[in-house]
């Protein structure tokens, strides 16, 4: 059993702080050193990566008949494209109409198609790629794609037309005549004769 004066106790315990101390120097000397002239990465970009998601179940709570709503959210996080080529635009070109055009430069008619089903838009190519050996340099991109568009209730397609490597796509939404604003007559109810009590009143007295 080792005993230690005051002094001797002080120096030892402070050659411990000093032992302890030396891996975070250590360490620290690592992340200020110059590495190939780049300084020393604390995170990638891949750790930073975060995926948000939301829980629509309280939402059930307090409506009613909005569930494909919610089933529409939930399908967009979960089945997002991972890939957006080609690139496309979505405007507004009227109060209930609208256009998407897709640049699809390279692509002719017959490599295209279009479907529309339970409110779903799909279009897709399906063009083969000729062989890599034909190119001394590629940079136009012909590979196949699928793009998909959940459309809302009572939005059709109207059209689509190929022009200038542009594919556009017309939708319009028709709302049904049974579904508009209609304007509800007030009715009052009839009123009854002022003159029938009194002709009663004469028929009790006669009797």
């Amino acid at each position: 059993m080792l005993i230690f004066s005051g002094a001797a106790l002080e120096s030892e315990i402070l050659k411990n702080q000093i032992d302890s101390r030396q891996p975070l120097r250590i360490g620290l000397a690592l992340l200020e050193a110059p590495s190939f002239g780049a300084p020393y990465p604390c995170c990638f970009k891949e750790d930073m990566a975060m995926t948000t998601s939301y829980d629509y179940a309280p939402l059930f709570r307090s409506s009613v008949g909005f569930d494909r709503v919610f089933n529409l959210l939930e399908n967009v996080q979960r089945a997002r494209s991972i890939s957006d080529w080609p690139p496309y635009d979505i405007v507004k070109t009227g109060d209930d109409s609208y256009r998407i055009s897709i640049a699809v430069a390279g692509f002719a008619r017959d490599d295209l198609d279009i479907t529309f089903q339970s409110n779903l838009l799909t279009v897709t190519s399906r063009k083969q790629e000729a062989a890599a050996e034909a190119y001394l340099h590629r940079g136009i991109a012909g590979r196949p794609f699928e793009h998909r568009f959940e459309l809302a209730d009572h939005v059709r397609v109207n059209g689509a037309d190929l022009k200038n490597g542009l594919l556009s796509v017309d939708l319009v939404r028709e709302v049904p005549e049974e579904m508009k604003p209609r304007k509800i007559a007030i009715e009052t109810a009839p009123t009854l004769e002022s003159s029938a009590p009194p002709a009663q009143i004469e028929a009790q007295k006669a009797a």
